[in-house]
């Protein structure tokens, strides 16, 4: 019977010495000395140095060949202290070549030469290099440790449908034809969330999958069409409970995988991290939190300001002697959105205590009065911005991301947590001209604020919601759901649906809460998101086995593709 390895690559050592061994792999390197060949095998778990013979010569061996050896383990002569098998190679007395390769259009190497268009075409090659190969071992454990943690706190993991009826009010759904149904569609899941509230409402006590989600929309370096999603949901339970245990959840994680003790997460308010920070996405890694000062210049008098709707401001420590042309540079490679010059201008509070103003706005002792405001010591650079309230905040938001950036304060080795609760209900959209969900309708609005529904602005409503955010990146949200129907209905009525669309969108889900329907939350992870940021990065393609591109296309396998005519006439279409 063939045997193909004895061991593998990476598990030789000194006490080996002495051993016939079989071992199969590619080609790594190979170094042709004349009367000896050397050849560093690889496989999946390691690189072992090969001796041939002069015997071997004459065969001819290229880079990424598959081949089979047999061969004795030896002292090596010189140490190698890169790799585990450093010390030992294997001294070959027979080959035997299981598989040719052609040139490659990359290096197989950690650094390679490939670009990332490259690397997706040949995404089964990228997979052969270390730091991807790691990524998706990397994948691996975080997914077991997920499923043991879960399953040990009673969860139950559980699949839900990957063919269902598309929902509105969320991300655009991609579509499946049906061939025995003419002209039908199924819907692929943007996230299982029906079907994990229909799973409460059939006894369920906790619920957990691993789920695959789909969503048409643009890709980004942190977002693809298809991810993957830690979906949970629990019955009898309040936004502290969620809170509670999913910070142990993801302390475990952490700590499992990376050896890393998270502090206690900190908890603010949306309005809060709006006010502060201009995001609900808040990297709390670094200070720069917001200024208002509104009233100050207000008070003032200052002409400038007076129409503006809101002016607001960061302290930059230790900045003043950045240089006009650095500042106008940093505020020009601000793309989105685009801050005009004539919006925000910058107070320099140089070491000698004198100071700087890009704009001649306010007196000299204003300007003393504003730095004291400010709380700003000698060698800080403060930036104020004006204009509408939203658009304000999220250029200075922008700013403050751009000036850590450039002061090296982003630490991937340092992580940050942060909850936002309360996020709003409703948002008002300006191209529909109506209100639409900020999460999904079936988010519950806190009790006190219910009496708002029959308001004019309902836009003031805060839900029973929650957001993960490490560094920045949003990890994870949910909500306490709805579980009345006449608060459901009434949800759906401030959406716009009618009693028609109520029925035909959502009929089975609302006949569902006439049979008893639990008190009952959940949340959601990016598991893409949560192992790129255990790693410290921002591009989650390299943590997928086969990502697409930021244009929703898979270069490798060509799709998505064009249908023939049969097949579109089978389908109907």
């Amino acid at each position: 019977m063939d045997c193909y390895r004895t061991h593998n690559c990476g598990e030789l050592c000194t006490n080996d010495i002495g051993k016939e061994v079989i071992l199969s792999g590619w080609i790594q390197k190979i170094r042709n000395l004349g009367s000896l060949i050397f050849i560093d095998l690889r496989d999946f778990f390691g690189i072992i140095q090969l001796i041939f013979s002069k015997k071997i010569n004459k065969i001819e061996l290229k880079k990424e060949f598959v081949i089979k050896v047999s061969g004795k383990v030896v002292k090596r002569q010189s140490i190698n202290q890169k790799i585990p098998t450093g010390e030992i190679e294997v001294l070959v007395s027979r080959l035997e070549i299981l598989n040719s390769s052609i040139s490659l259009p990359f290096l197989i190497e950690d650094q390679t030469d490939g670009d990332e268009e490259c690397r997706m075409k040949y995404r089964y090659l990228d997979i052969r290099r270390n730091p991807i190969k790691n990524n998706l071992i990397l994948r691996h454990d975080i997914s077991l440790e997920i499923r043991n943690f879960l399953s040990k706190n009673g969860f139950l993991e559980i699949e839900t449908p990957m063919l269902i009826n598309q929902t509105p009010e969320g991300a655009r759904s991609f579509v499946v034809p049906s061939r025995i149904h003419p002209g039908m569609f199924y819907a692929l899941p943007q996230s299982p969330q029906l079907f994990k509230q229909l799973l409460m409402i059939g006894g369920i006590d906790k619920y957990f999958q691993i789920a695959k989600c789909f969503r048409d929309e643009d890709a980004r370096s942190d977002r693809q069409i298809e991810f993957t999603q830690i979906d949970c949901e629990m019955a009898f339970v309040d936004v502290h409970d969620i809170l509670i245990f999913f910070e142990n959840f993801i302390k475990h994680i952490f700590k499992k995988i990376k050896n890393i003790e998270l502090e206690s997460f900190t908890c603010i308010s949306h309005s809060d991290s709006m006010n502060l920070y201009g995001t609900d996405s808040p990297d709390l890694r670094f200070g720069m939190e917001f200024v208002k000062l509104n009233d100050w210049v207000h008070k003032k008098g200052i002409e400038f300001f007076k129409k503006k709707e809101l002016t607001i401001g960061i302290n930059v420590p230790k900045c003043s002697h950045y240089t006009c042309d650095q500042i106008h540079s940093i505020i020009e490679g601000i793309k989105e959105p685009k801050i005009n010059h004539e919006e925000i201008f910058w107070i320099k509070f140089f070491m000698d205590k004198t100071i700087l103003s890009s704009k001649k706005l306010l007196s000299h002792e204003n300007l003393i009065k504003l730095i004291k405001h400010f709380k700003a010591i000698p060698g800080d650079l403060l930036f104020i911005i004006c204009g509408i309230e939203r658009k304000t905040r999220a250029k200075l938001s922008k700013l403050r991301i751009e000036m850590a950036h450039h002061l090296n304060l982003k630490n991937p080795k340092v992580f940050k947590p942060v909850w936002i609760i309360n996020l709003p209900l409703l948002e008002w959209d300006e191209e529909s001209k109506r209100y639409k969900s900020f999460h999904h309708p079936f988010t519950s609005p806190i009790k006190e604020d219910i009496h708002l529904l029959d308001n004019k602005n309902p836009g003031y409503i805060r839900s029973k919601s929650y957001e993960l955010i490490i560094n920045g990146m949003e990890i994870g949200g949910g909500s306490i759901r709805i579980h009345d129907k006449n608060i459901q209905n009434s949800i759906f009525k401030h959406l716009g649906f009618s009693i028609k669309d109520i029925e035909s969108e959502f009929g089975f889900f609302t006949k569902a809460f006439e049979y008893g329907t639990p008190p009952h939350g959940g949340i959601a992870f990016g598991l893409d998101r949560l192992i790129a940021i255990l790693e410290g990065k921002e591009n989650i393609k390299d943590f997928i086995a086969f990502p697409k591109n930021n244009s929703g296309k898979d270069t490798m396998v060509n799709t998505p593709y064009f249908l023939k005519k049969e097949k579109l006439k089978e389908l109907h279409l």
